[in-house]
């Protein structure tokens, strides 16, 4: 699930598969100190980091093959997503006057996209040493008929009900995202966001373990 590249700008890879057959590859790029250029508009910034995201789908991630994988609308919109999820996240302050690259690219979509890259973006950064507040942990969420359901397959989100996505950093119930795709009654969107609030604080049981057994692993690698 999480695994170091060999290249020393790359310092961490990671691919997230949930529970469906949606699979996120994520490259994270140490901070990179930004160096300002006389008479050009810096994107530099003198108090923290400046965090860019990617996303991207393979071309071969969907029963039809997709002409632009990346630059198109959604992409666009998904990569604006990341990175206000990620900059509720990362300790960005302290790394002032630098980059912190996330390259997002979906291999394979059967739906719940936000959340696998979010996930795959989260043990990234954790594997790349980055410090962040919390784990992110992202979900998504609908309805079957009034039945609440989480890490919803394609042919569920398909299916024309309401849509939710959620990011969380579960240990002080942070909100770092919520989307809806669709109008929802009042009264059935709080057994929504618990239901997805729940599968996040799972979720994050589920990373948490990873981690410290991928840490455990790479210690004793390093203690022979």
């Amino acid at each position: 699930m999480c695994s170091r590249s060999l290249n020393p700008r790359v310092i961490s890879r990671a691919i997230f598969s949930p529970f469906l057959s949606s699979k996120a590859l994520v490259a994270t790029v140490v901070p990179i100190r930004i160096q300002p250029v006389r008479g050009a508009r810096s994107k530099c910034l003198h108090d923290r980091a400046v965090l860019n995201c990617q996303y991207s789908m393979a071309t071969f991630s969907t029963a039809e093959r997709k002409r632009r994988p990346h630059g198109d609308r959604k992409s666009s919109e998904m990569t604006l997503h990341l990175k206000q999820t990620f900059e509720a996240a990362i300790l960005t302050q302290l790394y002032p006057r630098s980059q912190i690259d996330i390259y997002v690219q979906i291999l394979q979509a059967d739906g719940g996209n936000y959340s696998s890259c979010v996930n795959a973006a989260t043990l990234a950064v954790v594997d790349a040493g980055i410090p962040l507040r919390d784990y992110v942990c992202a979900c998504s969420a609908g309805f079957l008929e009034d039945t609440p359901l989480v890490d919803l397959s394609h042919v569920e989100e398909s299916s024309g009900g309401t849509q939710l996505s959620l990011a969380l950093l579960p240990k002080a119930e942070h909100l770092a995202l919520v989307e809806m795709d669709a109008r929802l009654h009042q009264d059935h969107l709080e057994g929504l966001m618990d239901a997805a609030t729940r599968a996040c604080k799972d979720l994050h049981a589920v990373l948490d373990r990873v981690v410290r057994e991928h840490l455990q692993e790479v210690s004793t690698q390093l203690g022979e």
